[in-house]
């Protein structure tokens, strides 16, 4: 059974950086995966924020295009998310998931529930003004 944990959430003050890290475990995946990033603000939908695909394909929100970065250590199994020039409005719980099977980079960051079985418990980020 997948698991996977996030880390490296935190304050920070609009304009800061800050790194995502989301380790993942017990699994084998095959040719084709898909991780991803999600987050959820208080009285707010979960939406995408990044998507990346084993063969490097990647597909970020509008909203985080230029700031964010998403990246993957296939010999680590971790999977990142380099986040900088951050604002007040990124601020949220922020989720990885994953799933072992081929994915549509740009479907899935709409429509992570009909493409993402795995999830992770999720780390709180923080951007004050």
């Amino acid at each position: 059974q997948v698991q996977l944990v996030e880390s490296g959430g935190g304050s920070v003050q609009a304009g800061g950086s800050l790194r995502l890290s989301c380790a993942a475990s017990g699994y084998t995946y095959s040719s084709y995966y898909c991780m991803g990033w999600f987050r959820q603000a208080p009285g707010k939908e979960r939406e995408g924020v990044a998507v990346i695909r084993s063969d490097g394909s990647t597909s970020y929100a509008d909203s985080v295009k230029g700031r964010f970065t998403i990246s993957q250590d296939n010999a680590k199994n971790t999977l990142y998310l380099q986040m900088n020039s951050l604002k007040p409005e990124d601020t949220a719980m922020y989720y990885c998931a994953a799933t072992g099977t081929y994915c549509g980079v740009s479907f899935c960051l709409q429509f992570p529930r009909v493409c993402f079985g795995a999830w992770g418990q999720g780390t709180q980020v923080t951007v004050s003004s």
